[in-house]
């Protein structure tokens, strides 16, 4: 049927030059667009050098600077957010209760919040939850526990806060990023006896 419809003079040939006109204007689109992705890209990751942040925001495993500049744009300075909480409330990356006089409801994300820093740090997840070990361990933990399992988005809800903390954390002190600090609260730490 298709190379009937093909070889049929009465209306392909008249629109094929229509059709590859179309296809033409799509390809311009898609290279404009490309171009465009990638000069914002690089003033980004311009930015972020000239504020010294590059290394220091990289140093998170599988955070690359141009997730790291996203969210950064999003929040500006989290010199101003008193705590990296306040910058995971910002995102509404926090989960709330629902209260009401006595009834209490499921507790879960409420949305509000700034829509672009959490889709910032959702993008954010993707790559740093397959690069980084400790995102890893703590995703493969959140979703095969016995109690209180996460689905997926729940848990990657969670590697989002957490990077938005850790992003918070490292930019505030100037410290690059630490495996052994971040797993801490994710694994039991052993208490070494006092010598007498």
């Amino acid at each position: 049927m298709l190379f009937a419809a093909l070889s049929d003079p009465a209306g392909v040939f008249e629109h094929r030059l229509g059709a590859l006109e179309r296809i033409a204007l799509v390809l311009d689109d898609w290279f404009d667009t490309h171009r465009r992705l990638a000069d914002t890209e690089t003033r980004m990751t311009a930015v972020l050098n000239e504020l010294h942040l590059t290394e220091l925001v990289t140093s998170i495993t599988g955070l690359s600077a141009i997730g790291a500049a996203a969210i950064l744009a999003e929040t500006g300075d989290p010199n101003r957010f008193t705590s990296a909480r306040a910058l995971v409330k910002h995102a509404s990356l926090a989960p709330r209760e629902k209260l009401s006089g006595t009834y209490i409801g499921r507790t879960k994300l409420t949305g509000q919040g700034r829509p672009g820093l959490r889709l910032a740090a959702w993008r954010a997840v993707w790559g740093a939850q397959r690069a980084n070990p400790v995102y890893a361990a703590r995703f493969t933990h959140l979703t095969t526990r016995a109690q209180n399992k996460l689905t997926t988005t729940q848990a990657q809800a969670v590697i989002g806060a957490a990077i938005l903390r850790q992003l918070h954390a490292v930019v505030t002190t100037g410290r690059a990023w630490d495996p052994i600090i971040a797993t801490q609260g994710t694994e039991r730490r052993t208490v070494m006896p006092i010598a007498a």
